[in-house]
Formats: C-alpha cells, sequence, structure tokens
C-alpha cells in the first residue's frame, strides 16, 4: 500500500561534480528538497544553472555525487541498476523539450512504449492503456500516424500520452513547450495543469515566468543551488 504520509521526493544535502582531468564542475550544490504527493513544482533559472541536472537525477536517469535521494520512500542509492530502472518505469513518467517519439513507430506504439518494460501488462491492458491515454490528451484520431504526420503541438500532446500511460506518481517536464509556439505552448500546460488536477505531481523545468506562476511553489536555480519564492497566490 502506498504511504500518502511520507514526500513522494525526499533530496538531503544533493550534490553532482562531473570530473575532466582538469575541471571540476559543481552542476548541483548541496540541494535538501521535499516534494509532497500531488504538488505541483516549477524550477526556473538561466541556461547552465543545473534544472536539466535535477531533473534527470529526479527521473533516475544519472545518480548523485554525493548526498539522499529518496523516491516513494525508497533510498535510491541502496538499490542496484536493475531496480533502478523498474522503479523509473513504474514511478516516473518523462516529457522532454524535442518530444523524443520515436519516428518508425506510430503514436499509439509511442504511447506504448513504458508499458513494453512493465511486467505482468497484458496486451489487452496495454492497448486499453494507451487508448485512454490518447484520449486523455485528444489524439485518438492520430493513433496511427507517424510522428512526421504531426505538428509540434501535436507530437508533444502524444509525449505526455506517453508520460502518463503507466500512471506514474510523478511527471517530470524539461521545457515542455520550448520548441513551440505561444498557442500550443498555452495549449500542453493547461493540458498539465488538468492533470495536476486529477492528483499528478509535477515538476517542471521551465524559462517562462508565466508558465511558472500556474505552480503551487517556484523555484529559482542559479550556479547549482536551489531557492524557494513565494508561494503562488490563493
Amino acid at each position: 500500500m502506498t504511504d500518502t504520509t511520507q514526500p513522494l521526493i525526499r533530496l538531503v544535502n544533493l550534490s553532482r561534480v562531473y570530473r575532466t582531468e582538469t575541471l571540476e564542475t559543481h552542476a548541483l550544490s548541496n540541494i535538501d528538497l521535499e516534494i509532497q504527493r500531488g504538488e505541483y513544482v516549477t524550477i526556473e533559472g538561466p541556461s547552465g544553472s543545473g534544472k536539466s541536472t535535477l531533473l534527470t537525477l529526479l527521473g533516475l536517469l544519472d545518480a548523485p555525487t554525493s548526498g539522499e535521494y529518496e523516491l516513494a520512500g525508497v533510498p535510491v542509492a541502496k538499490i542496484d541498476a536493475e531496480e533502478r530502472a523498474r522503479l523509473r518505469n513504474r514511478e516516473i513518467g518523462f516529457v522532454f523539450q524535442a518530444f523524443n517519439l520515436i519516428p518508425e513507430m506510430t503514436v499509439a506504439e509511442n504511447v506504448g512504449v513504458p508499458l513494453l518494460y512493465r511486467a505482468g501488462v497484458t496486451a489487452a491492458e496495454q492497448k486499453a492503456a494507451v487508448a485512454e491515454a490518447l484520449e486523455r490528451v485528444g489524439m485518438t484520431a492520430r493513433a496511427e500516424h507517424r510522428p512526421s504526420q504531426l505538428s509540434g503541438g501535436q507530437q508533444q500532446r502524444v509525449a505526455v500520452a506517453r508520460a502518463l500511460v503507466g500512471k506514474p506518481s510523478l511527471i517530470l517536464a524539461d521545457e515542455p513547450t520550448g520548441n513551440l509556439d505561444q498557442e500550443n505552448g498555452d495549449q500542453i500546460m493547461a493540458l498539465l495543469d488538468e492533470l495536476h488536477r486529477d492528483g499528478a505531481t509535477l515538476v517542471t523545468v521551465t524559462h517562462n515566468p508565466r508558465y511558472a506562476e500556474r505552480a503551487e511553489r517556484r523555484f529559482w536555480m542559479l550556479d547549482g543551488r536551489l531557492e524557494e519564492r513565494a508561494a503562488r497566490a490563493a
């Protein structure tokens, strides 16, 4: 049973350092952060400030140099790579700036990719989950199209469907409107708002202050350090 009393995300003194023979880069420095289930968090900051590095660590795509990370009560450092992959597949959905759709696959096949790696999901269950996710983002009619046949806004809707198809605890969105015009960007953010209202936990990286204001909690990142800003007005 899921423990709803503990934070979904808990970071303690988290740091990430990249080292070469001649250079040491502190991408993240001593970050403490707790995010509860159902919260909507945005992270702002200039390019190179560490935002995407933090999202990569939260998504279990990289490991910290030091510090602690607990996801859904699981200390990430204490599990092996295979279990980390299972935890990522079960708990996390990703939305990327570049969409990252597989061009050879149809829309429906792209959306179903996370379920291919989830044990115990039958073909019928996968088909039903994909249909539900596509309906949620308004892309049912495009299920058999290829990504090249879609506009940028439509491709990002497919990416959102892929992120939510497995009903993850956490959705991570890295500049989800970065490759879109304002109209399509607004539509994607409205879709994320809707997912949050339905209970999703969202962590979004954005350069757009107007989009950042939609969140319950706003953070500013600079030189690898995270600072919380004033909460959204009720």
